[in-house]
């Protein structure tokens, strides 16, 4: 009697059903929607949307398996590797060496999507996902099962639940180059479902020691970029999957201890990602906003301490800003903050709040 998927005589000839197509169409709508609107607006805030996109990316697909990365590390770190003109954004910081293996692996894999995911790279992602680590782990090679079978396993010990088994490590080399053959493929495939397939297929071979979970999902981003024909990312499945994190395990659990037949884990797949792109759109609603402020008459013309000030406004300001928060921050005078804020008043971009006196506050005006 077979336990888990991989153990099914006709694997990993994986089955669905033809209704799927019905979630598909309004998909690629919705992704030709978004992908639109990203190719109208402006070289600044496309760079700032895949910014915020990217590091979401790379910070929750991390966050899924218990690793918090430091936000301002991965945002400097991705900035930086693609020459984003973003400096207004982003505070130059120095990344850790974990870090930039994370945005390294991501970046190799959504900006040369068109290139072969062959063994090498796939191992080289590896490398650079543990060059930090100081754990006893078999890096940027397969695992080898010296130490028991590959098992997914929760609970306290001597209690432990087994979740699932991997293939063992003696089947890995074919069965991961059946993998990467039919993932290189040019083939007759939804390229939507085919991310979904990819990301089913990797996890449950469990190639490696650990890590298997994090380039699973950066191997289902880069199909995504080829599903978008663009290394512009304006969205994030990490993103999704990290709020839906308990139903994600469930359902793979389910579907790695069940026949061949894919179609529930591809229907939570494609819900998930319509999911991601709902939350995205709400999420780059604030770039699009900005988009449309700048594009304002009223903000012709300013000086660069105005423009400075009005960005980190329209990014959410902490706290009221004063007359002499904006001389600290501009590093001037508060003479001639206030004759930046007046200037900004009479524009009708800034309004006075409610208190007055010395505790008086600007807010914009939108």
């Amino acid at each position: 009697m077979t336990h888990y998927i991989h153990e099914h005589r006709d694997w990993p000839h994986f089955k669905w059903d033809a209704g799927l197509a019905d979630a598909l169409s309004p998909l690629h709508h919705r992704l030709g929607h978004l992908l639109g609107q990203m190719g109208a607006l402006g070289s600044p805030f496309r760079d700032e949307a895949q910014l915020r996109s990217l590091t979401l990316e790379i910070t929750k697909n991390s966050e899924i398996e218990g690793e918090i990365l430091a936000n301002d590390q991965v945002r400097s770190s991705i900035a930086r590797r693609l020459g984003l003109d973003v400096s207004d954004l982003v505070r130059p910081v120095r990344a850790n060496r974990h870090v930039e293996g994370a945005v390294e692996i991501l970046l190799d894999a959504t900006q040369n999507f068109n290139q072969p995911l062959t063994e090498e790279r796939l191992l080289d992602w590896h490398l650079s996902l543990f060059a930090a680590s100081n754990r006893h782990l078999m890096i940027g090679r397969f695992r080898n099962d010296q130490e028991g079978p590959m098992q997914v396993v929760s609970g306290h010990y001597g209690r432990e639940r087994i979740h699932f088994e991997a293939p063992a490590a003696s089947r890995i080399p074919q069965e991961m180059a059946v993998f990467l053959a039919w993932f290189n493929a040019h083939l007759p495939l939804d390229p939507l479902l085919k991310a979904g397939i990819a990301h089913l297929w990797f996890v449950t071979l469990h190639p490696f020691d650990d890590g298997n979970g994090r380039l699973g999902r950066v191997i289902t981003d880069m199909q995504l970029a080829k599903a978008d024909g663009s290394p512009g990312r304006f969205y994030s499945m990490s993103m999704q999957i990290r709020a839906e994190r308990k139903s994600y395990y469930e359902i793979l659990e389910k579907t790695q201890k069940n026949a061949l037949d894919i179609t529930e884990w591809l229907a939570w797949f494609l819900a998930c990602l319509e999911r991601a792109l709902m939350a995205s759109e709400n999420l780059l609603a604030d770039v699009l906003k900005k988009a449309r402020f700048w594009e304002m008459p009223e903000t012709h013309s300013i000086n660069e301490r105005q423009r400075k000030m009005l960005e980190k406004l329209l990014d959410h300001f902490e706290g009221k800003l004063t007359t002499s928060k904006w001389a600290k921050i501009s590093k001037c005078s508060e003479d001639t903050a206030l004759r930046d804020i007046r200037d900004l008043v009479s524009r009708g971009i800034l309004v006075k709040g409610p208190a007055g006196g010395r505790s008086t506050a600007w807010l914009l005006n939108i």
